[in-house]
């Protein structure tokens, strides 16, 4: 099981982010603080869960959580500030809409500036070691999975139903095919770079 807190005496919010390498479509981030001695056996890291677990434990973490909050950056501000500067600003958008205010902050990665002046630890591979920062992890996912799923029917060509907007074969032969649609991040190889064995 994961670790409950990094802090013992601390309102403690874990952070994550969703969508960071993906070609088109906004960030997304999550915020949240659960309540002390909180326990759930389920609750891991995103991307080793499945489509269905990762559901079934975003109502649960809803329920539970003493405070939870999702917050996006678009393409078009990615392309602006840069995708590091854009997952950093959705995650503090994300705490300052938490009903209740964290004294400490946990965030999944190596980098991070608090907009908030909240101190915070940054913990590589975070969602695999804390609970509060997997939970915020399965929150972005699924919100931002939603999100792009909606996206889906007004772009249909890119199949991001099913991609949700991730750099797969099918998605570089799309945009190839139609060119990139507006919600394409331009500031990203959006082509596929040939290599040595095409």
């Amino acid at each position: 099981m994961l670790e409950q807190r990094y802090t013992t005496d601390k309102i403690e919010a874990g952070c994550d982010e969703a969508g960071r390498g993906c070609l088109a479509g906004p960030v997304f981030a999550a915020a949240v603080i659960l309540p002390e001695n909180y326990s759930n056996v389920m609750i891991g890291d995103s991307k080793q869960l499945t489509e269905r677990q990762r559901y079934k434990l975003r109502d649960e973490i809803e329920k539970d959580a003493v405070a939870w909050a999702v917050a996006k950056v678009d393409n078009v501000d990615i392309d602006k500030m840069n995708i590091l500067q854009a997952s950093i600003h959705a995650m503090n958008l994300a705490v300052s809409q938490l009903a209740v205010k964290p004294q400490f902050l946990i965030i999944d990665g190596n980098r991070f500036k608090s907009e908030h002046n909240i101190p915070f630890a940054c913990i590589v591979k975070g969602d695999a070691k804390y609970m509060s920062i997997a939970a915020a992890s399965i929150l972005a996912k699924t919100y931002r999975d939603d999100f792009m799923k909606e996206l889906h029917q007004q772009y249909p060509l890119y199949g991001w139903d099913s991609n949700k907007g991730y750099p797969t074969e099918k998605h570089f032969k799309a945009i190839e095919q139609y060119g990139p649609s507006p919600l394409h991040r331009k500031s990203f190889s959006l082509y596929k770079q040939p290599t040595l064995f095409d």
